[in-house]
């Protein structure tokens, strides 16, 4: 049977009339993602004509999931909401704090060793809550919940942007801060402007090398990372239809890379396979039972431009295999064009590694596809030219490929098995020689392929691609190697060509696992105490932030004003960082330190106003904070884009920065900063960006009259003493200008579980 049954069924059993009702309401067909929406609307959210990306709308989520490295955050500002237990169906998820080096065993053995304080911590405060635990080792949180817990047409929010995964399940599943997941677990309702809709129409069927991650590779070079923003993404026609359900999956978790607020897929007959193999028949047979509901309606479907603002078509019969990167997930380009790119940009073309796994492409189906590629190695008396890591995604993934006789054809190709976790993905990867910062090419099957983001090293050129590409390309240890044409020379000297890939969906003999990971939560956990010890390095309990003083904010130093792209990454760093974000003091020493200071091109290396020297952004900031001096963080386009990490917003509301300016936000970060209790700005002209000079002082006018859709006036004083005004728009409603005025959204729930 599968979790929280009882909930889903309740799902079930209201969906279709309140999506009747609102058919009736509206007078108009409806998207899958409308249907979910609408269903999901809080108790004290009147049904309307929703306008799209102006309207703030109030849902009730059916769970809440999260990871280790924000569950941390999450908790701990739970903790302090007063309630006795979560409010709906909620998870912990050990899979971000394991560093991969030598191998699974080794390396998970050392992380229950170095972070022992970590998950001893968040298991209890799970047991005391009513928190469902996976330890560590069970897998990377979105495998886990397309494995257990997501069913077509529920709603999720969950701390991690890659929550989006469950959109293969037919979900709507949304990455958030910890702020907003306190919010839904403390049983408040959860706001979210009503998203723009972008309809893929997906016509033909996938074949040969062609893969589900290349639907999205092509996706994200037409969108861009921001192209999304604001929107969800829904996948439609025959060719979606034909795809698996962990494919479709594999699209969704990419989608955080166009910057989508979600994406998702109707629910079809791939998803009820996908449900009776790992042991939700239940469910399958619930959707079944009203499956017109788990799907647009036809009239949008046959007439996509009539209901989506943005339709973009896809022939899979066409498409081809695709390389993204480096150092950007958009950068896309077809198989057959990298050798000359590749030259053209003076990329390394040795392939140096080939990573395959992680929450975007670690299914059974994956898998199987690549081994039948790394048969061919001594089939065909080849060599792999690369180093070779398997990341799986979940305990019963590998237990399964394991029993199948996958891991020991890997093995033959010299692979290394890393732990059951997110590893090189985010950055937890202490590679050899990475610190020797030596220009170098890896391909991977992962998400994300920023600047030092796999391994630290700014020099690692990393692309995005499919298992069954990524593994090709590790054989022949070539960029440039297309293996639709090409041809490699054998051990023998003999010219062989790779067969395309083939695999099984689903495993032929089922999924199979003896310790899945899971840990229950007590019954009653009124008795479990959480200690949190008072001179630990890696958790502290958190102290409310202030209130808004009441008046305008005069004499804000400049900080940093930031030079083109500048993601969470680049503020909050992860890799060794993540040790440090249960302990907002201590992990606020990353803050910025991964910005291009727009006025020397440097990282970590701005300059104080009080002394005129130039140091590190936090000790800089430090600095300003002990002279009680507030500052202004200036941005370029889609600041915060990528990660839902928190810690990005805040570190500076803890140090003391007031004000984040930006030509535009992405859409977490933006709402994290809100949370804290920030101000979040934007430049009413996008040229005034240019007026900004490195020993600025600002005045932030307006705010004692702060009201939706009023802009701020930002008096900038210049060092030579001339003055300017520039005004400031922000998308703030009424009940977030009251998280601003509170000193941020926890103080208020305090309040209101309180009274």
């Amino acid at each position: 049977m599968a979790f929280d049954i009882e909930m889903i069924k309740k799902v079930y059993q209201q969906l279709p009339k309140k999506v009747d009702a609102v058919r009736t309401a509206l007078n108009k067909p409806l998207t899958l993602a409308e249907k979910i929406l609408f269903a999901h609307l809080h108790a004290n959210q009147s049904l309307q004509n929703f306008e799209r990306a102006k309207s703030y709308v109030d849902f009730a989520p059916d769970r809440v999931a999260m990871q280790d490295a924000t569950a941390q955050m999450a908790l701990l500002q739970f903790m302090q909401a007063g309630r006795p237990q979560v409010a709906v169906p909620s998870t912990v998820h050990c899979d971000h704090l394991i560093t991969a080096k030598n191998g699974a065993n080794e390396d998970l053995a050392f992380a229950n060793k170095e972070s022992k304080e970590v998950y001893d911590f968040l298991a209890s405060v799970s047991n005391k809550y009513g928190i469902g635990f996976w330890k560590p080792g069970a897998g990377i949180i979105h495998q886990i919940v397309l494995e257990n817990y997501a069913f077509p047409g529920g709603m999720m929010i969950g701390t991690d942007s890659h929550t989006v995964n469950a959109g293969g399940l037919g979900m709507i599943a949304i990455g958030v801060g910890g702020a907003d997941a306190c919010d839904v677990m403390a049983g408040l309702p959860w706001e979210l402007k009503w998203p723009k809709l972008i309809g893929v129409k997906l016509t033909g069927k996938l074949s040969g090398w062609t893969a589900p991650k290349d639907v999205i590779l092509k996706v994200a070079g037409i969108l861009t990372v921001k192209g999304g923003t604001g929107a969800i993404v829904e996948y439609f026609g025959e060719g979606a239809t034909s795809m698996s359900c962990t494919g479709k999956g594999t699209i969704c978790n990419m989608g955080a890379e166009i910057g989508a607020t979600t994406s998702t897929f109707g629910y079809d007959e791939s998803m009820s396979r996908y449900l009776k193999a790992t042991g939700r028949a239940d469910v399958a047979e619930l959707a079944d039972g009203i499956k017109e509901y788990l799907t647009a309606d036809a009239e949008v479907y046959a007439h996509p431009e009539k209901y989506f603002d943005q339709v973009i078509e896809i022939n899979l019969n066409e498409l081809e295999p695709h390389l993204n990167g480096p150092f950007t997930p958009d950068l896309a380009t077809p198989i057959s064009k990298m050798k000359e790119v590749a030259a053209a940009n003076g990329w390394p073309t040795k392939v140096e590694v080939g990573l395959i796994g992680s929450c975007t492409n670690s299914s059974y189906e994956d898998i199987s596809r690549a081994v039948s590629l790394a048969k061919q190695v001594s089939a065909k008396e080849l060599k792999a030219k690369a180093e070779f890591t398997i990341s799986p995604g979940s305990e019963q993934i590998r237990y399964t490929i394991n029993r199948d006789g996958f891991l020991d054809i890997f093995n033959q190709i010299g692979a290394k098995v890393f732990t059951n976790a997110c590893g090189p993905c985010i950055g937890m990867w202490d590679r050899m020689g990475a610190e020797k910062k030596e220009k170098n090419t890896i391909v991977h099957s992962f998400n994300r392929n920023f600047a030092k983001r796999a391994d630290g090293n700014p020099n690692t050129y990393a692309f995005v691609a499919s298992p069954e590409i990524v593994t090709a390309l590790a054989i022949a240890g070539d960029l440039g190697f297309n293996p639709l044409t090409d041809t490699l020379t054998n051990e023998r000297g003999e010219q062989v060509k790779l067969d395309p890939p083939t695999g099984d969906e689903l495993p032929i003999k089922g999924f199979a696992v003896e310790d899945a990971g899971y840990q229950a939560p007590a019954e009653d956990g009124s008795h479990v105490v959480v200690e949190v010890s008072p001179t630990s390095n890696r958790l502290q309990l958190l102290d409310p932030f202030a209130a808004w003083e009441g008046t305008d904010l005069k004499g804000l130093k400049l900080l940093i004003k930031a030079k083109g792209k500048c993601t969470t990454d680049h503020i909050s760093m992860a890799g060794p960082w993540l040790k440090f974000r249960g302990h907002l003091d201590n992990i606020s020493n990353n803050m910025l330190i991964g910005a291009v200071n727009f006025f020397n091109e440097k990282t970590d290396n701005i300059k104080n106003q009080l002394t005129g020297e130039y140091g590190t952004v936090p000790a800089t900031q430090r600095a300003y904070k002990a002279a009680g001096i507030g500052t202004i963080v200036v941005g370029d386009e889609n600041y915060g884009e990528g990660s839902s990490r928190e810690h990005a917003a805040m570190e500076p509301r803890h140090l003391g920065v007031r004000v984040v300016l930006t030509k535009s936000f992405a859409r977490i970060h933006e709402t994290n900063l809100k949370k804290q209790g920030m101000l979040a700005l934007t430049f009413a002209n996008k040229a005034d960006y240019d007026k900004i000079k490195e020993d600025d002082t600002f005045d932030v006018v307006g705010l004692t009259s702060f009201t939706p859709g009023q802009p701020l006036t930002l008096v900038i004083t210049h060092n030579d003493g001339s003055r300017e005004e520039i005004l400031a728009n922000h998308t703030y409603n009424n009940q977030q200008i009251e998280w601003f005025k509170a000193g941020g959204a926890l103080n208020i729930i305090r309040k209101q579980v309180a009274g």
